[in-house]
This record gives C-alpha cells, structure tokens and sequence, in this order.
C-alpha cells in the first residue's frame, strides 16, 4: 500500500516508475500472446518438418608395425575442401540465380522445380570456378554428383577436393576472400609409408557398403573395409568401434544443430614378425632375379616359425586403393597374365621339381638307404618304354654326389625301391596337402597323394602306377606345393626335425589399455609336428645340402655367402598343356648357418632358366644382407 499512498499524494517519480513497469507488462504479455497465440501455428508447422538424421561415424583404423617397431600401415589426417549448400542457401546465393533465370526467356518457361535445380547448380559451379582460381587447379562438379548429393545428403558437407596438399591447404586458407559455403574437414585417410613394400601381405582397402547394422542411420561418413591380407582377416579388430551423432535438420534438408551421441572407438594395432628390412631386401633380389620377375620369396625363423618376410611379385601398392583406385590402375592390377594381387607365397601352387628330393631321400634313408651305396646312372631313367631325362650326367652316384648334382635317375631309383606309402608318409609328416594357417585370406592348400586319394582314384579306373611314383619322385606329377610350405619344410630340416606352425603376428593391442578392445596375443614356437626320423638320416641330409652350396659340382653353388655357411637345394619344374612345354618353374630352398641354424629361405622364380642359376642368387644376396644386419645388431649392443 506504500506505492499506493505515493501515488494518491502525487509523487512524480513513482508515477513515472509505475509506468514504466505496466508498460513493460504489458509488452511481455503481447509478446507472449504473439508467440503463443497468433504465431503457434507457424511454430507447430516448423517443428513437425524438423527431424533428426543420424550418422555414422567411422572410427580411426588401428595400425600396423613390424617386430622393431616400423610402421607399415597406419591412419593420417587428411584435409579436404568441402561444400556447405546451407551456407549458399542463407546467403540467398540461390534465390537471387532463381530470379535472374527467371527473367531470361528460355529459362522463364521452365517450371519451378527445373528452374530451382539449374539456379542451384549454377550457383554451386560458379563457387567451385572462384575456388579454383583460389587453389590454381582446374575444377569441375559433375551436375549428376550434386543433384544426389543435395536429394539425398544435403545435411553433410560436399567434398569438392579430398585429401589436398599441404600447398593448396595454404593457399585456401590464406585467401583474403573465400566463397560462401567452402570450408575445410577433417578425416582419417589410410596410408602405407613404404608403398608396395609388404602389399600382399597388408591387403588394401575398398569403400565399405551398406549392411544390415547400418540401419539406424540416416547417412554414413566414408568409411573403408579390408578386402584381403592383415586389413581383411583383422578387419573387425582394426576397424574399432564407429561412433554416431544425431544433425538436426529443418523442412529442407539443412543442417541446423549437432550432437554427438556415440565417441569413435580408435581399432587395435597389429604387431607383426615381420622384419620390414629384411622384407625390403627379399623383395629387392626377387626383382632382380629377372625382367618383370613372377615369384615369391619367404624367410623363416628356423628356431620359431616367425616369418620375417613374405614375398611375392609382382606387388601392388595398397596406397592406390584409397581414396578409391582408379580404372586405369585397377586394369593394370587386374591383368590375368600378371595377376600382382595374387599373393604367389601362399596361393600360388607349384610342382615342386628337384627341391622335393629332400623328402624322397629323407623316405629312402629311412626306409633303410646307405648314403655310402653306390648307384651307377645312364644319364637318364629308363622306365617301361618312357625314358626319363636327367639334368645329371652319366656316372656313379652315392646319396651326397646324387644330391648335390639333382640326379633324377638315383632318386627315382630309391624312391622307388622305398615305396609309395614311404613317400606318403614322409610328406604327411611335414603336412604337405594341408593350409598352414597364415592370416592373408590368400592360402591354397597345394595337394599331395594320400592312401585314401590312391583308392579313390583305384575305384574311379584311374590306377595309380609305378609312372606316377616315378614322377613324384622328382617333384612332378601328382603334387603342388606353396613356397611357404616349402619354406616350413626346410626350417624343419634345419632345426633338427620340428615343424612349426608359422606366424605373422605377434599380437594385436588396443591403444588405450583401459578401453574394451584388449587385445590378443599370439604365442611363438607353437609346434605342429616332430619328424620321425633318425638324427644320423637328418644329419646325412643337412650335410648333402651344404654340399650342393659348398661343393664346387653343386647345383647352389651360387648361393655361397661370405661369413655364413648356407645349406640349400635347387629346383626345376616343368610345366606343360598336354605335351607342350609352358615354361619352367625355378627353385631354391636353403637355410643358414650350417652349424647353428637360424634362418630358412624359400625362393620360386616362374619361368626361370634353372633354380641354381636364377633362385641361388636370389637367396645369398639376403642372407649377405643378413649377415650385415646381425653385424650391426652386434655393434650397437657393444
């Protein structure tokens, strides 16, 4: 009542406060009236044309390292120029095309709609025509690219330039006037810091599609799959966990707010045996072996089964597929005489040829051979009516000179008199015929003759014969083989009988070691079989193959390597259609050194002149460069 009695006496500045206040009293309530009365149903009409779109976030692809730590596959940030449609609508860059069309009279009888479209793509050319008089490269926007992009995905940003230099970066950026709607975002792009350097055993990449999870989403940031090698075996653990954010979008498409709903879970990192620098050199004397070489090279760990390298050749550069290959590459990877996505290492079946002599005379030897005994050769084998053909000349041969020397004659021989179900046994022992496993999404299991194969084939009409055998005997016929098997094959040999399961990963392990994805380790030295066999047998064999090296008549003897004894043997196959001879296949498998094994090295050449004269070569020049390596290991740690 006290403003009250000052008002009856006539106090001017309470009267003047008094209404000042109702005024603003009644302001609020118009204002109010306005917006809840007048204009709700403007507000209704607008909220019921607001939705929400989510989107899928991908999250950053974990990487790849070698065992010392090298990064062979991992994520960067790439920049990329991208267009915002809102923008240009705000500005009222379109309204005002809309118009100016409007008064041109071949556009003025177009309907609405037609005439929007073109109004808008105009606009949107003419911005991307300022951007490239900005960066200094020559631009264009496809119209169909805009039209589904604006249809369909107008709440996201339109790439114009992905994955720009650091050079057009700047000169955008420090453009004192830039077009409406351009801006810069940011995004994980896949990379490959040494190329085509362990290609088939990274795999590539390729855009992901539409699946059944994707469902809830309204769009999709783009996002990429592993299609074969490490990125495709371990797509899920490389991947990580995708994130999502929900875009407030109104009665036209636009973006208007974001939220983020899901944070991006970075994937696991890989952690290989792989020696990157033993890989490079391994595929350095692969190349060298001969012009535009087809082939394979792998290096074991002898002690362990670790692959150090995995080659095969040609190769592809796993960079290329990202952010999508083009066609002229993808002709070139595609190319049927070359296949350089084939993985020759381990989808690549081959005869075996003389190298296969290490499990025939391994057989023999067992089965009662005396390596002293001698056996006199023609210079080829004499079988039935068949001649077979001996790289060996005429003479007489013991295990050792035989062995060195690759005489077809002795081995069929004593291949023979040891029997079919010897030799089957032998090569079951090192598991030839069966897949060793190894995580490339690229592995044949080759084929090797088994009893219960013989007697299907008995049923079938097709008998097995003393021809076959013979064939067998020297590395033909009836067998393929991987050059990782072989490579398994001659660890065994070397470490005195185990055969390992060979690894290529170590172990896989989460980045942040408190988050969910924790990881995986796969232990070394898991064995998969012992040889039964005598020591003095193996012990006769190991000293046959350092003679095929060592021995001035030795087939390997370009293998010899200074500061490292090497114990190998070569191989050649034929291939033919029907009676034509195709080509021939080279091989070379060794291990080093002799007195205390640590390395095993498989080597195929196709269409080579002769394993000792193309694939021995191949070898010594990694195990030369292995002896440096371990030289330089010895000094730093001194």
């Amino acid at each position: 009542m006290l403003v009250l009695d000052q008002l009856s006496r006539g106090d001017k500045q309470i009267r003047n406060l008094s209404i000042i206040i109702l005024s603003g009293l009644l302001l609020l309530v118009a204002v109010l009236w306005h917006l809840q009365i007048f204009s709700s149903g403007k507000y209704v009409q607008r909220l019921e044309n607001q939705a929400y779109r989510t989107v899928r976030e991908p999250a950053v692809r974990g990487s790849i390292y070698d065992k010392n730590g090298t990064v062979l596959a991992s994520s960067r940030p790439a920049y990329s120029i991208s267009l915002y449609v809102k923008d240009l609508s705000k500005a009222g860059l379109f309204s005002e095309e809309y118009r100016r069309l409007k008064k041109i009279a071949e556009y003025g009888k177009l309907n609405v709609l037609e005439r929007s479209r073109i109004a808008r793509f105009n606009v949107v050319s003419n911005t991307i025509s300022e951007l490239s008089r900005i960066v200094g490269v020559d631009l264009v926007i496809d119209e169909e690219r805009f039209n589904r992009h604006y249809l369909q995905t107008r709440a996201l940003p339109l790439h114009v330039m992905r994955d720009v230099s650091s050079e057009i970066l700047a000169r955008f950026m420090e453009s004192p006037v830039r077009p409406v709607g351009l801006g810069i975002e940011t995004e994980a792009f896949r990379q490959y810091p040494l190329n085509s350097v362990g290609g088939h055993l990274l795999g590539f990449l390729v855009r992901r599609q539409v699946e059944e999870e994707d469902i809830p989403y309204s769009y999709q940031m783009p996002d990429y799959v592993g299609r074969v090698g490490l990125e495709g075996v371990f797509e899920k653990e490389l991947r990580g966990l995708p994130g999502a954010k929900s875009v407030l979008v109104d009665n036209t498409g636009y973006r208007q707010e974001e939220n983020r709903l899901i944070i991006p879970v970075a994937g696991q990192n890989a952690y290989l045996t792989i020696d990157a620098e033993v890989q490079k050199v391994a595929e350095r004397a692969l190349k060298e072996a001969k012009q535009d070489v087809k082939g394979a090279v792998v290096v074991l760990d002898v002690t362990n089964g670790d692959i150090l390298a995995l080659v095969s050749a040609p190769s592809y550069d796993p960079n290329l597929f990202i952010p999508q290959i083009s066609s002229a590459n993808w002709a070139v990877y595609n190319d049927e005489n070359t296949m350089p996505t084939l993985c020759r290492a381990t989808y690549g079946a081959y005869a075996p040829g003389s190298i296969f002599k290490i499990v025939v005379g391994l057989a023999a030897l067992e089965s009662g051979l005396d390596p002293n005994k001698v056996l006199y050769s023609e210079g080829s084998y004499q079988l039935g009516r068949r001649r077979i053909a001996d790289t060996a000349p005429s003479g007489d041969y013991d295990f050792r000179r035989a062995f060195l020397r690759s005489s077809n004659s002795y081995f069929i021989s004593v291949g023979l008199d040891s029997g079919l179900s010897s030799l089957m046994r032998m090569g079951e022992q090192f598991f030839l015929g069966q897949r060793t496993g190894i995580p490339t999404m690229q592995e044949v299991s080759g084929f090797y003759p088994t009893a219960s194969f013989v007697e299907a084939q008995r049923k079938r009409g097709i008998p097995w014969t003393v021809g076959n055998t013979a064939n067998l005997c020297i590395g033909q016929g009836d067998i393929t083989v991987t050059p990782l098997q072989m490579a398994v094959m001659t660890a065994a040999i070397a470490n005195g009988g185990t055969v390992y399961w060979p690894r290529l990963v170590m172990r896989l392990e989460s980045w942040d070691p408190l988050n969910k994805l924790s990881g995986e380790v796969y232990p070394a030295g898991r064995v998969r079989g012992t040889l039964q066999v005598s020591a003095r047998n193996l012990k006769v064999l190991q000293d046959a193959m350092l003679a095929d090296v060592e021995d001035r008549e030795g087939t390997g003897s370009r293998a010899q390597t200074r500061n490292m004894r090497v114990c190998g043997k070569t191989g050649t196959a034929e291939v033919k259609q029907g009676s034509r001879l195709i080509r021939k296949d080279t091989w070379f498998v060794a291990y080093a050194p002799y007195e205390s094994p640590r390395y095993a090295i498989s080597v195929l050449v196709e269409a080579g002149a002769s394993g000792g004269l193309t694939c021995a070569p191949v070898a010594r020049k990694i195990f030369e460069e292995l002896v440096l390596m371990e030289s330089r290991q010895r000094r730093v740690q001194s």
